[in-house]
């Protein structure tokens, strides 16, 4: 991209959590904790599927694509976080933070992509066992991987056009910890309603469809659940469609929060706000390998071996 025709700074500077400065070095911790965490859990799920051709199914692709998502998200996020806690490296280049932006949203909608195909996947398992196989093949699920990708990248594309076309003026200071789009947008002088308005309706269309949609799913699964004879076999498909839903709203419930608040929410506290958007960013990848991988029979089984050997 070329940011020669307006005027753009060279950098920003990255304020973190606002009003829990002087907290940073020892809130740096925590979120390493996690961070590590996550790395370590989505990187065993890769290794573990990739490793293992009994692994090779619809579901477990779909795994794969879900933890290679929440490593990007993660890795584009915390490490210049944590170096801003730790370190004082408080400065990011214009275009690092236009494509720490770009990777940040366009990922978040292809995670959503993803867990909507995962829901679609366990509908089919319980449901329509008989037409499983027939229905989704690895080549539907590679398709539906493909579309989960190709619509982040294009719903966000020009959103990230939008953001490099403006002008920016007065101190180029983002209260937040990574560059989110609308604290980005906050700094530029003129007009701004376009980046608003597109912002607030992907924001509104991507999470309200994929969630209505992920919500049908599990009811139609948990109608069917209840219609099982055996005891233990309805609570463990509870049990397993609890784990999931909660993972679910931890995902989509902080996403939303950040982002309406980022645009109307002035009563509440900035720090509240800033924590809830980086512990959006940090706690859906370290549960997802835990309640999606380790909760899986054969994953669990092939980890334990893994570690035995």
């Amino acid at each position: 991209m070329s940011f020669q025709n307006h005027s753009s700074p060279s950098s920003f500077i990255l304020t973190g959590i606002p009003g829990l400065e002087d907290a940073h070095f020892w809130i740096a911790f925590p979120f390493c904790t996690m961070y590590f965490m996550a790395m370590l859990g989505n990187i065993t799920l890769l290794l573990v599927i990739r490793m293992d051709p009994s692994l090779h199914l619809p579901m477990f692709h779909l795994l794969s694509m879900l933890a290679a998502i929440d490593l990007v998200l993660t890795t584009s996020t915390m490490p210049k976080l944590l170096s801003n806690f730790w370190f004082h490296s408080h400065e990011i280049d214009f275009e690092g933070c236009v494509a720490q932006m770009f990777f940040i949203h366009s990922f978040s909608i292809m995670e959503s992509g993803v867990l909507l195909t995962m829901a679609f996947d366990r509908y089919l398992a319980i449901c329509k066992p008989l037409r499983y196989s027939a229905i989704l093949t690895g080549l539907t699920v590679a398709k539906l991987g493909l579309a989960a990708a190709v619509r982040g990248i294009i719903i966000i594309t020009p959103l990230t056009c939008m953001v490099t076309s403006l002008s920016y003026c007065g101190p180029h200071i983002i209260h937040h910890s990574y560059c989110e789009h609308m604290s980005v947008v906050k700094l530029a002088c003129g007009d701004t309603r376009r980046n608003s308005i597109y912002g607030i309706t992907v924001a509104t269309v991507v999470v309200g469809s994929d969630s209505i949609l992920i919500a049908v799913s599990y009811m139609l699964i948990l109608r069917e659940v209840t219609g099982l004879s055996s005891r233990k076999a309805r609570l463990k498909s509870f049990g397993t469609c609890g784990s999931h839903i909660g993972v679910i709203l931890l995902f989509y419930v902080p996403g939303l929060f950040s982002f309406y608040t980022q645009r109307w929410g002035q009563r509440i506290p900035a720090h509240l706000h800033i924590l809830v958007a980086d512990l959006y960013l940090l706690v859906p990848p370290m549960l997802n390998p835990l309640i999606y991988g380790m909760r899986t029979k054969l994953i669990r089984e092939r980890v334990l071996s893994l570690l035995w050997q």
